[in-house]
């Protein structure tokens, strides 16, 4: 073998989360390679949303208006319609804004609001190719794509990678660090020891047992059937069968997601004939691709890694794609890991810091994971009547009652910011949040809280709305001291002590009452992925102990 090549990070997997973390690592100015088994980003859909959290992720990286640009059309409802077949009855329809009414809300919210990028519907297999071309544009991130990683161990000082290429024999690499975003199969997971814990698939007939999945172009299906009731999801449910089409590009594409049709027995004719039968008529139905896939699964990882050596997104926990908390849980793994590593590679972090990824993101696996499994759950358990399609009073009174239920269920998918914005590190070893109480932990609702541990509460500045007025905007890289007091404070001594210890630190003095009240105090640390840190009314009396603290020492 050649002599070994090193990089100061190296990112097994190059989906969505390690791309990702790539790109959070890149604003960071640290270098990563990015390891892919195939050689280019997948042309087959999958998760579709990126919840608020996401997208101001997405917004960090000035990538939000691009994802924003993709996937659904514009003027196309992100919301959810239930029929019992496509050319039968409509069961519930359950409009979301499109991206063009998601703008026009932003631009006239009030100075408050929390949602500066609300959730944005379009396929993983969109934005997945946008994240690879942008790192394919920095200068730190190289890809590997079409490069195996088949072996991994950490030694003294690095972790040793050996690599195969489509080019010829192994090769061998030298990272500071590594994370393993490849998949619920992970090889890095392996090689840790480290098995899931939690429950798998569902023995139910909705979104259970084994499931296929499949890219469609089915012409005319919104002209003729859905039309002003086409929603993103678009569900056939009835006593026979159910079945999902999300629809992927506003027009003939379409994302199957069925228990109807077993995998291992089905091939391309059946599962055309099987969306034929949801329509209730004949229809052109095209196979561009499928595949077979398990839902109900809510497993997380024992651990999140140790040492040199990490997990992140499907590595470390697997969910069902109830509410779409997979992906976006992913994500916010890597915004939280991304600076502790850049803090690593950099020389400030301290022993505890890296371990504080698994004590502040492994809880929230576990939230997340049972919060989708519940949903599931709920799914499966609504009764689906034989008398459900009958043209009588009793078949009637049936497509009230579950067409009811099943808005019930649909609002509940959507109607989950708690879930979005309200993960919280309130146990971390790292959060120093003097004794404040937390706002209590809500699946559908969110409250914006200056408390150690949360999301930042959001801000627009000044009288504008929109784009460059957010509070977001002007947050360092680094660590943040907002100062929101009426009078100047010394905050010498705290950026002092930062610069000793080679702590990236902005000071942001913002005087607006707005703010104050939202935080409530007239200081307030924020970290890197925009948790508060620490808050106060007057400077620490030890801002060396309060940056150890935070930075893990």
């Amino acid at each position: 073998m050649d002599r070994p090549t090193r990089t100061p990070v190296a990112i097994v997997g190059g989906g969505p989360v390690g791309l990702l973390l790539a790109l959070f690592l890149d604003r960071h100015q640290v270098e990563s390679v990015v390891f892919n088994t195939e050689e280019s980003v997948p042309a087959e859909p999958r998760g579709s949303t990126h919840g608020a959290r996401t997208m101001e992720h997405y917004r960090r990286l000035g990538l939000a208006p691009r994802v924003r640009d993709v996937g659904l059309p514009g003027g196309h409802s992100a919301g959810i319609s239930f029929f019992t077949r496509y050319g039968g009855h409509l069961l519930a329809s359950l409009p979301w804004p499109g991206a063009d009414a998601v703008r026009a809300g932003v631009a006239a919210s009030q100075r408050t609001d929390q949602f500066p990028e609300p959730m944005h519907r379009a396929n993983q297999m969109y934005v997945e190719r946008l994240l690879w071309e942008r790192a394919g544009t920095r200068p730190n991130i190289t890809l590997r794509y079409g490069h195996r990683v088949t072996g991994i161990t950490e030694e003294p000082g690095h972790v040793t990678l050996t690599e195969q290429g489509p080019d010829g024999g192994p090769r061998t690499w030298q990272a500071g660090f590594a994370v393993g975003c490849d998949g619920g199969h992970s090889l890095v997971r392996r090689s840790l020891g480290i098995a899931y814990t939690g429950e798998g698939t569902l023995d139910q007939d909705v979104l259970g047992r084994r499931a296929t999945a499949a890219h469609l172009r089915v012409p005319g299906l919104r002209e003729r059937f859905l039309r002003d009731r086409a929603g993103w999801s678009n569900w056939v449910v009835n006593s026979e069968l159910a079945l999902n089409l999300i629809a992927l590009d506003g027009a003939d594409e379409y994302f199957l997601l069925t228990s109807s049709a077993d995998p291992d027995t089905t091939d391309d004719e059946a599962v055309a004939a099987l969306v034929r039968r949801a329509a209730g008529v004949p229809l052109e139905v095209e196979v561009v691709s499928r595949r077979a896939w398990t839902p109900g699964a809510a497993l997380v990882a024992e651990r999140f890694g140790a040492g040199r050596t990490w997990l992140a997104g499907d590595a470390a926990h697997l969910f069902t794609p109830n509410g779409g908390f997979g992906m976006n849980t992913g994500v916010d793994d890597a915004a939280n890991l991304a600076w502790k590593l850049a803090a690593a590679v950099q020389g400030w972090a301290g022993p505890g810091l890296l371990p504080s990824y698994e004590a502040e993101r492994r809880p929230v696996a576990l939230r997340n994971t049972a919060a989708a499994r519940e949903l599931n759950v709920g799914l499966g358990a609504i009764e689906r009547p034989a008398a459900l399609e009958e043209d009588t009073a009793e078949g009637a009174a049936a497509r009230e009652k579950t067409g009811t239920r099943l808005a019930e269920y649909g609002l509940l998918t959507m109607a989950t910011t708690g879930v979005q914005l309200g993960s919280r590190y309130d146990a971390s070893p790292i959060v120093d949040a003097a004794g404040d109480v937390p706002p209590p932990d809500d699946f559908t609702s969110y409250t914006p809280s200056g408390v150690p541990g949360g999301r930042a509460p959001h801000l627009w500045l000044g009288d504008g709305r929109g784009e460059g007025d957010s509070l977001y905007d002007r947050l360092g890289t680094g660590f943040t001291l907002l100062s929101l007091c009426a009078l100047h404070q010394d905050t010498s001594g705290l950026e002092a002590a930062a610069a000793a210890s080679g702590i990236p630190l902005t000071v942001l003095r913002v005087q607006d009452p707005a703010a104050r009240e939202l935080y409530e105090r007239d200081l307030v640390l924020v970290r890197p992925d925009q948790h508060v840190a620490w808050r106060g009314n007057r400077p620490p009396r030890d801002p060396e102990a309060l940056l150890a603290r935070v930075t893990g020492h």
